[in-house]
């Protein structure tokens, strides 16, 4: 049976495959569809999130009106199966879908294979919808030699969150700035296992995309990298040693119980019920947890990410949408792309939902808007500095072979690094120690670079 996840029940739940047939309405920014023989019918495949569940609820109002040819089938899947799902059918030609959810990570090699078509000539056929308001790092990451290849539908970075009460309560203080130690002994500080209570919520759940996106940056502030610039792995180095201990240790000793099994919609679950005191992740969180009717919002607080030899060590991501090449429907497809990341949406939303709970991390006119900035006031200002304090060519201390701050920015890495994550994830659930754990990827990583014609031998 399909999970169908309100934002307005402040639950996130979602991870089950859901599919919804949705027709779509007003307030569109390109004009009718000109087909004229019948309906079409669009399907779009999404992550399951709160953002992306909202726009299948806003949609009958939001497009449809405008364009009465058009229907749009939403298909939404856990993070693992949307882009297992996507890329077999991209892959093999199979315009199963029109409108494809991806990734920065995706850009290079789905250009280059032409599983994708490029979408700089759409965005500028349509003078409203404003390419050059993109945010610059969220823009660059969905080009490719300078073409736009996905066009945002939000954009973050990663920020330490935490409840404020609970802050009070145990008379602990976030540093401005703080450091991963620091995270520690606040965690240590705040966990109470006798209430049901967490000191921290991290990912734990197997996936590339999923606790490797949080262990990467600590493993970059902590000085340590997957690969030198001659493709040489560094899994077992005492710097990435050091920081995956740090993290499996974090979450055993003071994280909450079944890590293992967590990502982002669990952890956003366990922080609105008040079941963890922080919780270090994505900056697109703030937008429900923050925003009425989250059962927490008001006593949010954030910080930017934990820090420890570099300056800053948030990552850079977007969930974003493209045209698959295969669609038999590209301008359906396409004008449904541009409503559903426009101006026009971002307004849309915040008149149905609140200014708070909008999209964020996209475009600099919402970041200008006094009233985006005075209902987000507690993170609007930090996720816009994060977002443009990344550096996605060396975020640690050593230079690295290919840009990526929680990958490694080539294709074989959805593969590596899905083994990486299950040893990962074993070490969390104690099934391994984590050197045993880094030595297995150690073999995993350098494999696979070897076996692609990437170690140059240095």
């Amino acid at each position: 049976m399909p999970i169908r996840l309100s934002r307005r029940s402040g639950m996130a739940l979602l991870g089950v495959v859901s599919a919804s047939s949705l027709a779509l309405s007003a307030c569109g920014s390109s004009g009718s569809s000109s087909t004229s023989s019948g309906p079409v019918t669009i399907t779009v495949a999404v992550v399951a999130n709160p953002l992306m569940t909202t726009i299948e609820q806003l949609t009958p109002g939001g497009f449809e009106k405008s364009h009465p040819n058009i229907k749009v089938k939403f298909v939404t899947y856990d993070e693992n199966t949307e882009r297992a799902n996507v890329e077999k059918d991209v892959a093999a030609g199979g315009g199963q879908y029109d409108v494809l959810m991806i990734g920065p990570n995706d850009i290079g090699a789905w250009s280059k294979n032409k599983w994708i078509d490029p979408l700089t000539s759409y965005a500028n056929s349509d003078p409203s919808y404003a390419v050059s308001d993109i945010l610059k790092p969220i823009r660059d990451a969905l080009s490719s030699n300078g073409t736009l290849y996905a066009v945002p539908f939000y954009g973050e970075s990663s920020f330490m969150m935490y409840n404020k009460q609970m802050f009070q309560a145990a008379h602990v203080t976030m540093p401005a700035n703080p450091t991963w130690t620091q995270i520690a002994t606040l965690a240590a500080k705040l966990n109470n296992p006798s209430k049901g209570v967490a000191g921290i919520c991290l990912r734990g759940k197997t996936g590339w995309g999923e606790n490797l996106a949080a262990l990467d940056t600590v493993v970059n502030t902590f000085g340590g990298q997957w690969f030198d610039t001659h493709w040489n792995a560094h899994l077992t180095s005492p710097a990435f040693e050091q920081a995956t201990n740090f993290y499996v240790n974090l979450v055993r000793k003071y994280g909450e119980k079944g890590a293992g099994n967590d990502s982002f919609n669990e952890c956003l679950n366990i922080m609105q019920q008040k079941r963890a005191a922080m919780w270090y992740d994505a900056t697109v969180a703030a937008s429900t947890l923050d925003a009425k009717p989250s059962p927490i919002a008001g006593n949010m607080g954030f910080a930017p990410a934990p820090v420890m030899k570099t300056q800053s060590s948030g990552w850079l991501w977007s969930w974003a949408l493209a045209l698959e090449s295969a669609s038999k429907n590209k301008s359906a497809a396409w004008k449904f792309m541009d409503w559903a990341t426009s101006k026009q949406y971002i307004a849309y939303d915040a008149a149905k939902n609140g200014w708070a709970s909008v999209p964020p991390g996209t475009r600099t006119s919402t970041y200008q808007n006094p009233k985006y900035l005075a209902a987000a006031k507690d993170f609007a200002p930090l996720t816009l500095k994060v977002l443009n304090s990344v550096n996605v060519k060396q975020p640690g201390i050593a230079p690295q072979p290919v840009p990526g701050i929680q990958y490694v920015g080539i294709p074989q890495f959805e593969s590596f690094g899905q083994q990486v994550s299950a040893e990962i994830t074993a070490a969390i659930d104690g099934q391994e120690s984590v050197a045993t754990a880094l030595s297995k990827s150690q073999q995993i990583a350098q494999q696979a670079v070897t076996s692609a014609g990437l170690k140059t031998g240095g």
